[in-house]
């Protein structure tokens, strides 16, 4: 495959000084000269990073969402009114449902839903794995057999809690390299290791070659986060980037197993493979 490059617009970090921090995580990739976007974060520092880090976001033509809250999809309305032409749109569609923390909505924003009618917008709205641009692929809804990585914080459909969001429409990205495959992660909510196996299926058993990232362990206690770690050592990553909803203490815990493979992530960080 051609060369690819990864540059890191929104993050809860910086790691470039000409950065800005926000909850959110958003990906700007070059697959063999075909700009995506996997996410978007909140939308409060999109346009500024690009700006500072030097990224065209006029040139996207796909942009393939996670999951469907806020701080994914919230910079949906500055990324396609950047862009200078047609941009299709892939996500799960559940990602569309409300989605609750409690009362709060933390679903797509109002705006970000009507920028998904524009015209210059050809939605693909899918369960299954897929091609997002030449190369780059998503893994589509994931398999989650593994107890171990049950929903460790439940989010809800409803402001009232009764009907409890099983997160169906998370979903990763993923290309090939000589090395092995890169896998991109959105907040892992499906399970970090249920997603490396799926991306594994999906590529006929290619190793792996890096994981990056947010993996949402901020609350796996101990018991899960050594069932990760033991399971990520099968694997044989030669890069982790944990990011965004990772959490502290599991970020620390990674580092701590993966010391050669680790590297910062953060808003500016860029990846080259």
């Amino acid at each position: 495959m051609s060369n690819a490059r990864i540059t890191v617009l929104a993050d809860d970090t910086v790691s470039a000084r000409s950065a800005l921090g926000e909850h959110g995580l958003s990906y700007f990739i070059d697959v063999g000269g075909h700009r995506t976007l996997f996410d978007t974060g909140q939308g409060l520092v999109l346009a500024e990073n690009a700006r500072a880090l030097g990224v065209d976001l006029g040139a996207v033509e796909a942009i393939a969402l996670s999951h469907g809250h806020y701080d994914h999809t919230g910079g949906l309305p500055i990324a396609l009114a950047a862009a200078r032409g047609p941009v299709a749109i892939h996500l799960h569609p559940d990602a569309l449902q409300p989605k609750y923390n409690g009362t709060r909505a933390i679903g797509m924003p109002p705006a970000a839903r009507e920028a998904l009618a524009g015209p210059n917008v050809r939605l693909v709205e899918s369960r299954e794995p897929g091609v997002v641009v030449p190369g780059l692929f998503r893994t589509g809804e994931i398999p989650r057999p593994h107890p171990e990585e049950a929903l460790a914080e439940l989010f809800h459909l409803d402001p009232d809690g009764r009907a409890v969001d099983p997160l169906l429409d998370d979903q990763s990205l993923y290309f090939d390299t000589p090395e092995g495959v890169v896998v991109l992660l959105g907040c892992a909510h499906a399970g970090v290791i249920h997603i490396l196996e799926r991306v594994r299926a999906l590529t006929d058993g290619r190793p792996l070659r890096a994981v990056l990232g947010g993996m949402h362990l901020g609350r796996a206690n101990d018991a899960r986060l050594r069932w990760v770690i033991e399971r990520l050592r099968e694997f044989r990553p030669r890069l982790l980037a944990p990011m965004h909803c990772t959490g502290p203490r599991a970020a620390a815990a990674l580092w701590t197993a993966f010391p050669e493979a680790c590297r910062p992530g953060g808003a500016g960080a860029v990846f080259d493979f």
